[in-house]
């Protein structure tokens, strides 16, 4: 008798577990839909934000006759920001800047004896940049480093002209 007794309030422990868990499924679920549209609509605005501040690299729509290179002639070897692993971290970089010849400042600062004349300037950026990252940044995404040189470059100039920035030849350590 006990074992049906007990069989009996189990069954209706379940069937009230089943009732209170459809009513909280009822009344949660509009709230919850509520929510996550408001969490996607300010995930798009935050995303706004950040694409609005990207380099404005725009190399991928110059055409490959339109663009001209200047590598610098030696490779540059700068030390890295300390990680805090009591080593001194460098890295040795070749340089090559794609500019685009209808760019209208490409005449007045992207001839060859022209960005030799400023060659000291865009090494000292390179340099400023690149020690402003550790090694593990560094060798981790080197895309970054590239867009952040490519940045402050296009800052220098205050042009646009300096389309992308690429390491011809990299050695970290």
């Amino acid at each position: 008798m006990k074992k049906n007794l007990i069989t009996v309030v189990i069954l209706a422990l379940v069937l009230v577990n089943l009732v209170l868990t459809a009513i909280l499924t009822i009344t949660i679920l509009p709230q919850t839909k509520k929510a996550n549209d408001l969490i996607t609509q300010v995930c798009s605005a935050i995303n706004l934000e950040l694409q609005s501040g990207t380099v404005t690299s725009n190399s991928m729509s110059v055409p490959i006759d339109q663009l001209a290179s200047y590598d610098l002639p030696e490779p540059l070897t700068i030390n890295l920001k300390d990680s805090g692993d009591g080593k001194t971290h460098y890295a040795t970089v070749r340089v090559s800047l794609s500019m685009n010849k209808d760019n209208d400042d490409f005449k007045e600062y992207g001839e060859a004896e022209k960005m030799a004349e400023r060659e000291s300037l865009i090494k000292s950026e390179v340099n400023a940049v690149i020690s402003g990252f550790t090694y593990e940044e560094f060798t981790s995404d080197q895309q970054k480093v590239q867009d952040a040189v490519l940045a402050n470059l296009q800052k220098l100039f205050s042009s646009d002209f300096i389309v992308s920035v690429g390491f011809s030849e990299v050695t970290a350590q």
